[in-house]
């Protein structure tokens, strides 16, 4: 068994809205071999076992597991699929590790979103068959739903949502990897076209394609083969139902216990104080600040008025999504989640180019799976 389980290589393609010069393997398979190169491993003796995080009906593939091998180097290599986010297949990763079953362990991540002709209709696809499909409600429509009662419950502003936007996207134009920063108004954000009441379009981050490879090592190994590693602190999750009948529309509990969970393993009992820094789901710019609360940064209501004020800005006393975010960096669908946990090994190292922040020691990514679930996701990571 391992105590420690580390971040040992990384590696990345895209991130681009369409990316007709290459396919979902291509993609895959660039991001292998940086992350294998980083890390100073072959694949084909050193690693364990391979997990992807994929939905079989997005993919449009049964069993995807099986089209994984050739492009990472698994062929004949124990190699299974989690249907959920990325950050469920570091969690897992981490398990596999920490449980003696392996030593090294390769997640792998991806979005081929504009291969999806009917996207909004598959999502819609995830909703409960009986009681919510028949309805015909799409997927904004639900998030609009959300937003609107997160609103009205905690007193945030449709500006303060707005300035989540200003804010990612300025993030990433200190990004080469984001495809979608912009330089915004608060008065933009909101002119923008309406989506779903008080839902905007700007609000909404736009899908990309991209890929990600992380490499996870137990302690020994990590010394032996990485100069930086990062270690992983802590890792937890939660995933309710799916019904729109049974949740809490103003707040995300699943977010709460995924980071009690997390917190517990790193012997966390204030985050505020803890965290140095945070990437966190913005699929939408309202979920930025619920997750910001849940995550036990600042009370409910408050995020609001802590982001309009300038304390989740790079330079501010809690930088959150200083890559951009979703907003910025596009929706990878359930690769998200590694890219929001390929930021804090980023920075962490140091390697954050113009973004970074200086001086961190201690960052967290937390990831949702999106409209309907339930579902998400913390992972802590330190240097």
């Amino acid at each position: 068994m391992s105590e420690r389980v580390a971040i040992i290589g990384v590696g990345w393609s895209g991130y681009h809205p369409v990316t007709p010069e290459a396919s979902y393997k291509e993609l895959m398979y660039e991001a292998a071999v940086k992350a294998y190169a980083d890390a100073g491993v072959d694949p084909r003796a050193d690693v364990d076992s391979f997990i992807t995080v994929a939905e079989d009906f997005i993919e449009g593939t049964s069993i995807f597991d099986e089209y994984v091998p050739d492009q990472i180097g698994a062929v004949l290599k124990p190699v299974h699929t989690i249907g959920g986010d990325g950050l469920h297949g570091l969690a897992t990763g981490n398990m596999l590790i920490r449980t003696g079953i392996a030593e090294i362990v390769v997640v792998e991540g991806h979005s081929k979103a504009s291969n999806v002709l009917t996207l909004p209709e598959v999502t819609a696809y995830a909703q409960d068959p009986v009681l919510n499909r028949p309805l015909g409600l799409n997927t904004e429509f639900v998030a609009g739903m959300e937003m609107h009662r997160y609103l009205y419950d905690t007193g945030t502003t449709s500006e303060q949502c707005a300035s989540v936007v200003v804010k990612n996207r300025g993030n990433a134009l200190r990004n080469p990897l984001a495809p979608y920063g912009a330089d915004l108004t608060i008065n933009e954000v909101l002119a923008g076209p309406p989506l779903a009441w008080p839902l905007g379009e700007r609000e909404t981050a736009k899908h990309a394609d991209g890929a990600i490879v992380m490499v996870l090592a137990s302690e020994d190994r990590a010394r032996a083969l990485s100069e930086h590693p990062i270690w992983i602190l802590g890792s937890g999750w939660c995933n309710g139902a799916a019904s729109l009948e049974s949740r809490a529309w103003g707040r995300v509990p699943y977010v709460r216990n995924a980071a009690d969970m997390a917190y517990r393993q790193a012997g966390i009992t204030q985050p505020e104080l803890s965290i140095d820094f945070a990437e966190v789901d913005d699929t939408y710019a309202y979920k930025e600040l619920q997750h910001i609360e849940a995550l036990g940064f600042c009370r409910v209501g408050e995020a609001g008025l802590l982001t309009a004020e300038g304390a989740t800005e790079l330079d501010g006393d809690l930088p959150v999504n200083v890559s951009g975010g979703s907003l910025g960096m596009g929706d990878l669908l359930d690769a998200s989640g590694l890219a929001r946990a390929l930021e804090v090994v980023l920075q962490l190292r140091g390697e954050a180019g113009p973004r970074q922040i200086h001086e961190v020691d201690v960052g967290l990514a937390q990831s949702w799976r999106g409209v309907p679930t339930t579902s998400g996701a913390v992972v802590i990571m330190g240097s």
